[in-house]
């Protein structure tokens, strides 16, 4: 399962909204949303970016860590 305090704590962490995250995804905010909820999975190319992106707030961030722990 998606660890969501994780994932939704970065993007806080960066200052941006779901819309800014669903507009780096190219997904509408709605979608992002269900992702970061747990609804629907985040694709293995949308882990990668966000896993990357992620970085600005803690180098040691891994994709098993975000989305696995």
């Amino acid at each position: 399962m998606i660890n969501l305090n994780r994932v939704a704590g970065y993007r806080v962490a960066l200052k941006l909204k779901q819309s800014d995250m669903a507009n780096k995804l190219n997904i509408s905010r709605q979608a992002y949303s269900e992702k970061e909820r747990g609804n629907v999975p985040f694709k293995d190319s949308e882990k990668i970016f966000l896993k990357e992106l992620f970085k600005q707030v803690d180098s040691n961030v891994t994709i098993d860590l975000l989305f696995f722990g």
